[in-house]
């Protein structure tokens, strides 16, 4: 895919990557080097959901059990309306009134599935998602929010086994790309306050929100994450297809300008 090549105008340090797939798991075409190693920052936290889904469907939690603050599930922790605050283990609303965006949030929810399988949860990850997709490359170091490492060519297995679901009941999936509770307002970072600012279990949903880090021709119903190590991976139910990119640039006015217009120039090549 030509479009692919605008990576090589971002201003990023040394490298970038990017792939698209289709939702047969067809790869479109990839640019930079598929197998370079990068942070992933909080593109680790669809990683982490993933593992979570897998956890409710072994019986190993329910996603209304009890986890986090008091009042709190795991659910509102996927779906950051648990109340905790960003960075920190304290409480800051009570759960389900705000999308309070939380690293801490995912850390506890990790914290949850270890306890309740017995696993580390670095480890059930690895068991659970990144084994079965063969993703080799993969690791998560720490926080279950932001630690995790990877390539473009294993997130492309990712995006396609979200698609075109084997590990997950694909009811699972579709529920993990709905709202969950809607109408909440909160602060997408790096692109401020917004009303409604939604996310599924663990996905943020784009819907209306405007600005916003897919592109302008985006259907309402893509879903993914972007980290702040200038990293994305959207998956586009109505263009059927995914796409992933990966740099070594910490996110940055550099990333909002140049994302949408990359997003709108695959999304065409794409139709």
């Amino acid at each position: 895919m030509e479009s692919l090549r605008i990576i090589d105008t971002w201003p990023v340090t040394t490298t970038a990557a990017a792939a698209v797939v289709r939702s047969d798991g067809t790869v479109l075409g990839t640019h930079g080097p598929a197998d370079h190693r990068f942070p992933l920052a909080s593109v680790t936290k669809p990683l982490a959901a993933y593992a979570a889904l897998v956890a409710y469907e072994e019986g190993a939690v329910e996603l209304d059990e009890p986890a986090g603050p008091e009042g709190s599930t795991v659910r509102h922790l996927l779906a950051h309306t648990s109340g905790l605050a960003f960075d920190e283990h304290r409480v800051t609303a009570p759960p389900g009134n705000r999308r309070l965006y939380s690293n801490a949030g995912f850390e506890v929810l990790g914290d949850h599935i270890a306890k309740a399988s017995g696993i580390p949860f670095a480890e059930y990850l690895r068991q659970a998602v990144l084994e079965p997709l063969e993703m080799n490359s993969t690791t998560l170091d720490g926080s279950p929010a932001r630690d995790g490492v990877s390539t473009v060519a294993d997130l492309v297995r990712f995006a396609a086994e979200v698609q075109a679901p084997r590990l997950l009941d694909p009811r699972t999936v579709l529920e993990a790309q709905t709202v969950v509770h809607p109408g909440l307002k909160g602060v997408l970072p790096g692109y401020g306050h917004q009303s409604p600012n939604d996310w599924g279990l663990g996905f943020e949903i784009r819907d209306s929100k405007s600005p916003h880090w897919t592109g302008n021709s985006s259907s309402p119903a893509t879903f993914g994450h972007f980290g702040q190590s200038g990293t994305f991976l959207w998956i586009d139910p109505v263009a059927g297809a995914a796409c992933v990119a990966l740099t070594d640039r910490a996110f940055g006015p550099w990333a909002a300008e140049a994302w949408t217009p990359f997003t709108d120039a695959v999304l065409a090549e794409l139709s």
